[in-house]
């Protein structure tokens, strides 16, 4: 090998390593500015009151701000795709819930983003069911009302979802195959406006996250027909499951952190570790308590993302079931 290549070999190898120490010395320095937390939803809403919480305890021990950003609409998609193509630096990052993970990519045609490939799996925040509410005046007081009345009216009883492709919307469609019912559905840009129109009765029933309609069902002013998942809320303990109403549906949603794809995992690792300890700590599990959700898994970065791939496998066995499938 003669020297002259061999000089262009080190000049190069010295150019890439020039080029590669800015980087470095970024992703070893961050967080050195605000970070922005996406929360695809409208405040009030689930996806929301959990972002709020994560970013309070985020820039504490981060010791940098870390600001709540709402872009909502397309049942998460907006703010997904936002996050998605954002700057992979680790000062854009996204709480999204599961159905628009897991779901929107199999029911929504023309997706802006790839879920998997665009999106870097950090954290887990919480796992949990779906609440089935209604408003009072309907006169359910569980699943089994719901169907009988449905059958009895096939067409006129409309029930809400958070969007197109939400938990909601497929948990429900589910129901609508298992029971032969006739159902309009009617999606809502968020779970908040969704929750409005129960209170008010302009809808009688529909699918709402697990925390946001507590304080609602407690006063008495909905009524929780069931809940999907494996297990009954903490702060609702009195609502079944619907697999134990005798409709078997017990798969979790859940939130989850997610970065731009590239992503430095040193970041990565950084987050993950400063998520599950928040998720640890008492007053962090008091809280999901308090919002109707079993203490949260701690799951590291690749448990995480495997959790993300089999419940992407899941889903699209049910919404291929369901005839929702947007190939």
């Amino acid at each position: 090998m003669t020297d002259t290549v061999l000089s262009r070999r080190t000049a190069a190898a010295s150019v890439l390593a020039l080029l590669a120490a800015p980087a470095l010395a970024q992703s070893g320095d961050w967080p050195s500015k605000p970070i922005r937390l996406v929360a695809p939803g409208a405040a009030g809403d689930g996806v929301d009151i959990f972002a709020r919480m994560i970013a309070a305890q985020l820039q504490t021990v981060l010791k940098q701000a870390v600001y709540v950003e709402n872009k909502v609409g397309a049942n998460s998609v907006i703010g997904n795709d936002f996050v998605a193509k954002a700057a992979p630096d680790g000062y854009t990052l996204l709480l999204s819930p599961s159905s628009s993970i897991a779901i929107s990519p199999l029911v929504i045609p023309k997706m802006p983003y790839d879920t998997q490939k665009d999106l870097l799996p950090v954290a887990q925040v919480g796992a949990s069911g779906v609440l089935l509410i209604a408003n009072p005046a309907s006169g359910f007081a569980n699943l089994d009302d719901m169907v009988r009345h449905a059958r009895a009216n096939p067409g006129k009883l409309s029930y809400g979802s958070w969007g197109t492709g939400s938990t909601g919307h497929l948990a429900m469609e589910g129901i609508k195959a298992h029971y032969g019912l006739d159902m309009p559905h009617v999606p809502y840009k968020g779970t908040a406006t969704e929750l409005n129109d129960l209170l008010a009765n302009n809808i009688s029933v529909g699918f709402l996250d697990i925390a946001s309609p507590v304080p609602h069902v407690h006063s008495g002013k909905l009524v929780a027909l069931g809940v999907t998942g494996t297990g009954r809320g903490p702060a609702l303990p009195q609502v079944p499951t619907l697999t134990q109403q005798g409709y078997k549906f017990d798969v979790d949603g859940w939130y989850g952190l997610f970065a731009p794809a590239g992503t430095p995992p040193q970041i990565v690792r950084r987050l993950n570790a400063e998520i599950n300890r928040i998720l640890a700590t008492p007053a962090a599990r008091e809280h999901f308590a308090k919002l109707n959700m079993p203490a949260p898994p701690l799951k590291d970065a690749d448990a995480f993302a495997a959790t993300v791939r089999n419940d992407i496998a899941t889903w699209q066995a049910l919404a291929r079931a369901a005839r929702l499938t947007s190939g």
